[in-house]
């Protein structure tokens, strides 16, 4: 492959808003839009992969899937084997730590997880891969610093979420004048947004004050 060919990323996951901050994090890097794959199950990002070739699969650990991230990843990598894992996961066990490791998975990120902790993660993944594979380093270069060309459209800035402190399950907030408690916190959208215990609907973050 040329190196003037930018990295391919794969984005697997069940939320849409995990899917397009982190698309929208990785154009605003200055990867192209045709360079970045999204999909919401394990079938669908197979079927899309083995075409594609990713080298970086992000990817949720869909641990009750009859095929989880670490299938997924086997079979990519049989496709192209510089596929590299970074795994997403609501429940990070011992066991999914070392199956990880094994994968030489780029990191494991707890979910929830906010904008900026998704942003810090994946810079210093890229950063890290570029200095051990020679190879890609030229090509994340050849994208991540060549000049604008003549009236291109400048990368979209990452939108962190409107909140002042961090949220977390069991936190206590104001909503509407009355104290709830947050079951889940889920990025949407790029906007941190809340389910609170007894409530089916999702709230944005912002219109929570935090007790």
């Amino acid at each position: 492959m040329s190196a003037a060919n930018p990295l391919r990323f794969l984005i697997v996951d069940p939320l849409p808003g995990v899917q397009t901050f982190a698309r929208q994090l990785l154009e605003s890097y200055g990867f192209p839009a045709d360079s970045i794959r999204c999909c919401g199950d394990i079938a669908s990002a197979l079927q899309q992969g083995l075409d594609f070739k990713p080298d970086f699969l992000i990817s949720d650990s869909f641990p009750k899937a009859e095929m989880d991230a670490f299938g997924l990843h086997q079979h990519l990598q049989q496709a192209h084997p510089g596929c590299r894992l970074a795994l997403l996961s609501f429940e990070i066990t011992p066991e999914l730590e070392a199956r990880a490791a094994q994968a030489g998975a780029r990191f494991v990120l707890k979910k929830p997880f906010t904008a900026a902790d998704l942003r810090d993660t994946m810079r210093k993944s890229l950063d890290s891969m570029a200095q051990e594979r020679p190879e890609l380093h030229a090509r994340m270069m050849q994208v991540m610093k060549a000049p604008a060309a003549p009236k291109a459209a400048p990368p979209r800035p990452i939108v962190l979420p409107p909140m002042q402190a961090p949220l977390k399950p069991g936190d206590k907030v104001n909503h509407g004048g009355k104290t709830a408690t947050i079951e889940y916190v889920v990025i949407r959208h790029g906007e941190l947004v809340v389910q609170l215990r007894g409530q089916g609907s999702l709230v944005p973050a912002s219109q929570l004050n935090k007790l």
